[in-house]
């Protein structure tokens, strides 16, 4: 494909690139460690906020803090995350359990039981990748084999309990889902007044 300015992606890290080498001004949201951008977060979290791309580098403003209520349900995130970072280097699939349990989303819609059986079926599907968690996989199996197992929702996958799509339910969807990709953009230059 021939690389034309008509033909470029609306890639975010393109943009950033661009930045870098001719800098020209990018502003976007930018994935980085804190170190005080939202005051009322730890400076050691990985957060997204609003900053601009230049020849200097990414540019991060401080954004001070956040209402209390969205600065309390990213804490409570960071936690989680933190436990289960925990989880990972001991190989302690009893905090990997809290973790799952403390999550809100999974908390929103699983049980307890359904989360340690949840828990023991993805060791045990990861076991490859997750050698920290030989003697909580090995009692997984054990648990999964000696059953019963908790049962499922008919027409519903995993433990979000959405219902499973047709392919014509999906492309009726379609222009829908098209549109709001197409709102959350962040290289379409937009006019002021939708700024």
């Amino acid at each position: 494909m021939p690389y034309v300015p008509e033909k470029r992606s609306q890639e975010h890290g393109s943009y950033i690139i661009e930045g870098l080498e001719t800098g020209r001004v990018y502003r976007g949201h930018f994935n980085v460690v804190n170190k005080g951008i939202i005051a009322n977060l730890p400076d050691d979290a990985v957060i997204e906020a609003p900053g601009y791309v230049d020849r200097n580098g990414i540019n991060m403003p401080q954004v001070g803090d956040l209402p209390l209520g969205c600065a309390a349900v990213c804490n409570a995130s960071i936690a989680v995350q933190r436990l289960a970072v925990e989880a990972a280097v001991r190989g302690d699939d009893k905090l990997l359990r809290q973790a799952m349990m403390m999550d809100p989303l999974v908390g929103a819609v699983c049980t307890p039981p359904e989360i340690w059986q949840m828990v023991d079926d993805m060791l045990v599907a990861e076991e490859e990748w997750l050698p920290q968690y030989k003697d909580a996989i090995a009692d997984a199996k054990a648990r999964i084999a000696a059953g019963p197992r908790l049962p499922t929702r008919d027409g519903y996958e995993g433990a979000a309990r959405l219902k499973v799509k047709t392919v014509e339910e999906m492309q009726a969807d379609r222009e829908a889902a098209k549109r709001n990709a197409g709102e959350a953009d962040k290289a379409i230059e937009r006019p002021a007044a939708a700024q």
